[in-house]
């Protein structure tokens, strides 16, 4: 069965017992390693457990296929359900999950930790068209999704986030929920206790290098300095940096040159347009995002957008290679931010 929005959340909560088998996969690692744990648990409470949990790896089913329902079948010594869980599933698994599912053993159950499956993936295929079998897909935290992440780690430690500190939180976070949560709670214990979290507070702990990195690349983006933009694009692959995080952190810096040049041509100038952003603009960046407002006029910035918007959903959708489409769009940014001079 295929899964999507609240239907995920629905599931997580009570999942249809149906389901002998559950594929967590997608770009955002620790979404995925946190929803599998989370699975994993509504059935055994301490995941290390080795009487009632198998930690495998797709590698090891390669060399000994019959291990999967083997595993499935044991029964726990110290009784109760057991959970497998494999590790780096991906398409060699097809046939193995294909089969097991034609004739399922025991009643364990069984978890698969996938990576970025495209659409054409035959093992994300399998499990989105199986009745007994479920696929969950995990991508980077933006919008409802991401306000929610922030604010519920920062009250579990009794802060609550200003409006500034709130917005600068949510430009600078998401893409990996694990990663994320480690930046909430190193801001956490920089609070030292319950408590207003102000932008200052947020800005001296979050958006480090990583952030930096983002920055660059979406300004110079903007500023049709392509060679720039495809040394930082290049780097944050490397990097393991996924493709529709980096669109997404564009994304956001193209909606605040929307939002800007909105204001522009409503009368103010680029300097009153420049101050109503938030979170404001960091004083060493102030005069190269001056003048991207004047180089990018709303029909201009908003086209971008689309831009930007159909590149993510051809990442996802399309099968083609993420990194690939993620480079033409940035060049074509680059390009458009040059016709602009």
């Amino acid at each position: 069965m295929k899964l999507s929005g609240a239907r995920i959340e629905a599931f997580l909560k009570a999942p249809d017992s149906k389901a002998r088998i559950i594929l967590v996969f997608g770009p955002d690692s620790g979404l995925v390693r946190e929803r599998i744990e989370r699975l994993g648990k509504g059935v055994v409470a301490d995941l290390k457990d080795p009487f009632r949990v198998a930690d495998l790896t797709a590698a090891s089913l390669k060399d000994d296929p019959a291990r999967l329902a083997d595993e499935a079948a044991a029964m726990a010594m110290t009784g109760g359900r057991r959970v497998v869980i494999v590790r780096d599933a991906a398409d060699t698994l097809t046939s193995l999950v294909q089969g097991f599912l034609g004739d399922p053993k025991g009643d364990a159950l069984i978890l698969l930790e996938g990576g970025d499956l495209g659409p054409r993936s035959s093992l994300r295929k399998l499990f989105e068209g199986a009745d007994n079998a479920a696929a969950i897909p995990c991508y980077g935290d933006e919008g409802g999704s991401l306000h929610q992440v922030i604010v519920e780690e920062l009250k579990a430690h009794g802060l609550t986030p200003e409006a500034d500190a709130l917005a600068y939180l949510m430009d600078h976070l998401g893409g990996d929920r694990r990663l994320t949560r480690a930046e909430l709670q190193k801001l956490a214990l920089y609070m030292g206790g319950p408590g207003r979290v102000s932008l200052a507070d947020a800005s001296a702990c979050v958006g480090d290098t990583a952030a930096l990195s983002m920055d660059d690349l979406a300004m110079a983006a903007a500023e049709g300095d392509h060679a720039t933009a495809q040394r930082v694009l290049d780097r944050l692959t490397r990097e393991g940096t996924n493709a529709v995080t980096v669109l997404r952190a564009l994304s956001r810096h193209f909606q605040r040159l929307h939002f800007a040049a909105g204001l522009v041509a409503q009368g103010r100038s680029p300097d009153q347009a420049m101050a109503a952003l938030k979170p404001p603009v960091i004083f060493k960046m102030a005069d190269r995002v001056r003048r991207q407002i004047g180089r990018w006029p709303v029909d201009r910035v908003g086209r971008a957008l689309e831009l930007l918007i159909e590149a993510e959903t051809d990442c996802k959708t399309t099968g083609m290679p993420a990194d690939e489409l993620c480079s033409r769009a940035v060049m074509q940014l680059a390009r458009a931010a040059g016709r602009a001079k």
